[in-house]
């Protein structure tokens, strides 16, 4: 199921880099995306808090994911200059608070977007 839906992802993702291409703010990329996959009826929150717990705690702090899809799929995006280790880092730190297993890390600020995309698996 998580495979199937991010192919959907990456395809409404390409769509909005082929209308914007690289250089605007994640946000825009952000509500863009939450467009095209609404547009296909796919079911999606915006900014969805992650709980903190530490120890049995709740920290009262959470940390919010771009988008996760249908609560199977988080999607991180970026628009910078490239990725590296700490976006990764973030992606499966993320993938381990939910308990889901795959996450889409998407850099818009690349010439073709197919370079900009990442698969995260949570080993659980």
């Amino acid at each position: 199921r998580e495979d199937e839906l991010s192919g959907k992802i990456i395809g409404c993702a390409i769509e909005v880099h082929k209308t914007f291409g690289p250089g605007l703010l994640e946000s825009t990329y952000r509500d863009a995306l939450l467009f095209e996959l609404v547009e296909r009826k796919i079911f999606v929150k915006k900014e969805q808090n992650i709980p903190l717990i530490y120890k049995g705690n709740d920290l009262k702090s959470s940390y919010r994911m771009d988008l996760i899809v249908e609560d199977k799929v988080i999607i991180e995006l970026k628009a910078v200059e490239g990725l590296n280790d700490i976006h990764f880092a973030q992606t499966l730190t993320y993938l381990k608070l939910t308990n889901c297993k795959l996450a889409l890390l998407i850099n818009f600020n690349v010439t073709h977007l197919k370079n900009g995309i990442r698969r995260v698996v949570n080993g659980l």
